[in-house]
């Protein structure tokens, strides 16, 4: 996107680093630049403007759901593997976080079930839990 103006800094690096700068996580020079930017251009304030608006949408909306501790050790721990350089697991992390809470709930109600039912029901839902994990 451009605006047609010339602009010390372009109109797409502008918009390729703004959730940097909505964000805060853009060095105080390039802030200055950046705003600079949205001071002259009326395209990219509106874009601004706009994504703003989500973000505090979103904040509002969903902002109050904790993130399990397993799943935010699982992103920091990829974050650091691609700083690092490293080969990153192609399944996603909160995808294998979702396929990990469903055995433990699996095994939780088969445990349940397990205390309910007598010693051979409890042996065979074992058996089957074995099975499965094997299936996987």
């Amino acid at each position: 996107m451009s605006c047609g103006e010339p602009h010390e800094k372009d109109c797409s690096e502008v918009l390729d680093h703004l959730y940097e700068y909505l964000d805060r996580e853009m060095p105080a020079g390039e802030c200055a630049e950046f705003q600079v930017h949205l001071d002259e251009c009326s395209p990219c304030l509106e874009k601004y403007g706009l994504e703003q608006a989500v973000k505090k949408l979103v904040k509002r909306c969903c902002g109050h759901d904790d993130v399990p501790s397993d799943l935010r050790s699982k992103v920091m721990g990829r974050i650091d593997l691609i700083r690092a350089g490293e080969a990153v697991p192609e399944v996603s992390v909160l995808e294998q976080a979702k396929h990990e809470q469903a055995q433990r709930e699996q095994a939780d109600a088969a445990a349940g079930a397990g205390e309910a039912a007598g010693p051979s029901e409890a042996a065979g839902s074992a058996d089957a839990r074995t099975k499965a994990s094997r299936a996987e």
